[in-house]
């Protein structure tokens, strides 16, 4: 079971790495078992029944525990820019 942690966290690392982000979506037909994953995660957070080491882990990756925060922050980036570019 570790083994099998170790192997996702490495996939989203990697994921990141060349997305620059952690937020996968579940509907990506390419990722849809590290999304999956992911939203695993984000459960077993909510529940408190993520061990503090893994916590640990996904944080210092920058993981993003709430997806519709994450949706927000993207709307707001694209607002802004486009207030910049056409005032």
């Amino acid at each position: 079971l570790e083994h099998a942690w170790s192997e996702n966290f490495k996939q989203l690392c990697a994921f990141k790495a060349q997305h620059g982000r952690c937020y996968v979506l579940q509907d990506d037909e390419q990722n849809k078992s590290l999304g999956e994953w992911v939203n695993q995660q984000r459960k077993c957070y909510k529940k408190k029944a993520l061990s503090s080491s893994r916590v640990k882990q996904l944080n210092s990756i920058c993981f993003n525990w709430d997806p519709h925060e994450h949706v927000w922050d993207e709307h707001f980036k694209q607002l802004c820019a486009h207030k910049a570019q056409h005032g």
